[in-house]
């Protein structure tokens, strides 16, 4: 497959340009040229230098990440982020990124996939940003108790040892919750104003405990890493059905 191609097929695919006006993310080919096959494609949910140098020892044209390096642009080209462009360019290696497009997206999404592990049902958009969405709400297949469902995200997730944090303020028997991974507090209210008894995302903010407890929903912190390998799985698949070889570079953070 032609590079042009791909990237083109992927901006299709994530509707970048929705996002384009509320993702500081430069979404889309951030490092590169459109020119040359794509034969090998990997993906990773941070361009690192180690994700980078694993991506050129598998001999890759192209990496994919969820979190890029361009963040309402490049100043300047020094430190850490020439580290980073000086091991894709010296590898010939493209970096497309896509953060809030594989958040929001509702069948390849970050949010969609942790709802798949979950066997959610009755699924629906969550998690409102101006015009778009970057979670998903639904129905677990039975109810669960908060330790039950702690214990579930536990084994979906890799947390690297550091477990599942369980703010339990709300209901003893769960059956909806709403879902927006990575950092997720902003959507607390959101959460809370949609009456679900669970609210699932990565990290949270220092306030997030106590709006967690005057809301009364019990609150699941998984992880930011762990909560947001399932978008660019999901799109290594997707790829590979275009063509490509695909492979995905998984480095648990532990955060």
């Amino acid at each position: 497959m032609q590079k042009a191609v791909l990237f083109d097929r992927l901006d299709e695919e994530l509707d970048t340009d929705a996002y384009a006006d509320v993702d500081a993310s430069a979404n889309g080919l951030q490092i590169g040229a459109t020119s040359g096959s794509a034969d090998r494609v990997a993906f990773a949910v941070d361009g690192v230098v180690s994700t980078i140098e694993a991506a050129a020892d598998w001999g890759a044209d192209v990496l994919v990440v969820h979190h890029g390096l361009s963040w309402s642009g490049i100043e300047r080209v020094t430190g850490r982020t020439y580290d980073r462009i000086a091991a894709l360019v010296e590898n010939e290696i493209d970096l497309y990124a896509a953060h809030l497009p594989l958040d929001g997206h509702q069948s390849f999404g970050n949010a969609s996939g942790l709802a798949n592990r979950l066997n959610m049902g009755n699924r629906s958009p969550f998690g409102e940003l101006g015009p778009v969405t970057i979670g998903q709400k639904g129905w677990l297949p039975t109810p669960m108790t908060p330790s039950e469902l702690q214990s579930t995200l536990e084994a979906e997730l890799e947390h690297a040892g550091e477990g599942v944090q369980l703010l339990e303020f709300g209901t003893d028997q769960i059956e909806t919750v709403a879902i927006v991974t990575g950092s997720g507090t902003d959507w607390m209210d959101e959460a809370a104003a949609t009456d679900v008894d669970a609210f699932i995302t990565g990290e949270g903010e220092g306030k997030l405990y106590h709006m967690a407890k005057e809301s009364g929903v019990n609150v699941f912190l998984g992880g930011h890493y762990a909560t947001e390998t399932f978008g660019v799985a999901a799109l290594a698949e997707l790829v590979a059905e275009w063509g490509p070889e695909t492979m995905f570079i998984d480095e648990p953070t532990g955060l």
